[in-house]
């Protein structure tokens, strides 16, 4: 019986318990970025993995700006809301997308 009484104080911490960030992943292969548009949430992390042979960048005119070294990993943790285009500072014609909800 006495767990029964413990449940509902439980449930009411269990449900207010905020959801966990998620690691998008977005991988760079042969100079595009892969997928090009994901959608995340503030606090959400992008990784970007690159598997060229090249470095790139992940650049937000404006924002942020993260150097991605050849055969490396580099990420960013998404702050604010809305729609950020970004691209690659060395190779322009490289472009991502990311929606961030709330």
């Amino acid at each position: 019986m006495r767990p029964l009484l413990l449940a509902p104080a439980l449930a009411s911490v269990l449900i207010a318990t905020p959801a966990l960030a998620a690691t998008i992943e977005v991988t760079i292969d042969k100079m595009v970025f892969l997928p090009a548009s994901v959608q995340a949430k503030v606090g959400d992390t992008i990784e970007w993995t690159n598997k060229d042979i090249l470095a790139h960048t992940a650049t937000v005119k404006g924002g942020w700006d993260v150097t991605i070294p050849a055969k490396s990993k580099g990420k960013v943790m998404l702050k604010a809301a809305g729609s950020v285009d970004y691209f690659c500072r060395f190779h322009p014609n490289m472009k991502g997308h990311v929606d961030v909800a709330p």
